[in-house]
């Protein structure tokens, strides 16, 4: 049995006129010439969009990829200019900070009337209010008005309301970035809820670790186009992708025989332990050495070599550079290797993938490979995760 459809997206273009004209006297004075001073700006281009039931998918992308403006047309809020969207279920957005909200209004009689235009009844909103004062945890001052809340204080009462009102469909975009780190584990514990419970979650985030822990599908979005749409390690590969485009190296010249005049090239990257199994796998204890040989032609004084270690989809392990390390690296034209030495490994069972970088001091790409090499890691059974213990257990009696 297929499962149904809860956001059917078809064809969404969304266009925006951007006016060169600083203010409506400017606009009025000159409006005979108007639309000389008027440019089109496409938002989304031609995004179809299928969304399962019981799915989590994370929007990724740049600034300026479209990313919010997407879960706006999916939440109803603004229009596609051309295209459809159809949508089941009660829908929860949080989507801009604060919306929904009015700031003479306390922050009890705010909840009454975000949980109303959300759908509730005032005798629902009863029922949940003490539920959504004290996941919000901010009681003390629930009977003031919202303008003289903090930024934390909008997101802890809005999404408070927002997952309280029995959603089918929740919205969240990047905004739970605002609230601390226990109100966060808060909510991402609330969202595990909702998984368990089978409800739809599409949401906007720059964390690949988020991504990675939450979502079952990764969307990606690059100039108001969808670029990628499939697994989230996939997704967070492509999404770098569209970051070195947007980033591209330094330029560097390169003669036929290879040697530089301009820039660095890295010319080949490897990983080895001191530690293996039988397969070659590593094993925790020994020593990882990466050595990277790279080529130099003219670069700046105080430029960095740099490797960063992940998990396949994106979670940050370890990361270290050649500043950090008080090293400083030649400027003279030849051919080099660096070798640095990651002493005592504690990596847990896994793969990991290795990106190299070199980079000017002020951090432009001069080259970056990512990934630059991968490997992996076995250990006896056990525990799980990035990290290796040699862990024991006793059982007595009390």
């Amino acid at each position: 049995m297929t499962t149904p459809t809860i956001i059917d997206v078809s064809g969404v273009s969304k266009r925006f006129v951007l006016h060169q004209h600083k203010s409506l006297k400017e606009r009025m004075v000159a409006f005979a010439t108007a639309r000389k001073y008027q440019e089109e700006f496409w938002a989304l281009r031609d995004v179809d969009l299928q969304i399962p039931t019981g799915s989590t998918v994370g929007l990724v992308g740049h600034n300026g990829s479209g990313k919010s403006t997407l879960l706006k047309v999916i939440g109803g809020i603004i229009q596609p200019t051309t295209g459809r969207v159809q949508r089941r279920g009660r829908l929860a957005a949080l989507l801009e900070l604060g919306a929904g909200f009015h700031p003479d209004l306390t922050g009890r009689e705010n909840v009454y009337l975000n949980a109303s235009i959300l759908g509730l009844t005032k005798a629902e909103t009863d029922r949940y209010f003490d539920e959504i004062v004290a996941f919000s945890g901010i009681e003390s001052f629930i009977d003031t008005q919202v303008k003289f809340y903090s930024s934390g204080m909008y997101v802890r009462l809005a999404f408070a309301v927002s997952v309280h009102v029995d959603p089918d469909l929740l919205l969240v975009d990047e905004v739970l970035a605002v609230g601390d780190e226990p109100f966060q584990r808060k909510c991402l514990a609330k969202i595990a809820e909702f998984q368990r419970e089978g409800r739809t979650i599409v949401f906007v985030s720059h964390s690949s670790d988020q991504v990675a822990q939450l979502c079952d599908r990764v969307v990606v979005l690059d100039r108001g186009r969808m670029v990628h749409d499939g697994s989230p390690a996939d997704g967070i590969r492509v999404l770098r992708e569209t970051f070195e485009a947007a980033h591209a190296a330094s330029p560097r010249v390169e003669h036929a025989d290879g040697t530089l005049t301009t820039g660095a090239r890295i010319d080949d990257v490897r990983v080895t332990s001191t530690s293996t199994d039988l397969s070659g796998d590593f094993t925790p204890g020994g020593d990882i050495e990466v050595v990277i040989d790279y080529t130099v032609g003219d670069v700046p004084a105080g430029w960095i070599a740099g490797i960063d270690l992940e998990t396949p989809v994106g979670q940050g392990v370890y990361r270290v550079n050649t500043e950090g390390l008080g090293m400083e690296l030649p400027t003279t034209p030849g051919e080099y290797s660096l070798a640095i030495r990651l002493g005592g490994s504690a990596l847990g069972a896994g793969s990991y993938q290795l990106h190299a970088s070199l980079v000017t001091p002020e951090g432009r790409d001069l080259d970056r490979r990512q990934p630059a090499a991968s490997f992996s890691v076995s250990t006896e059974r056990g525990g799980v995760g990035v990290v290796h213990f040699s862990t024991s257990a006793e059982l007595s009696t009390s």
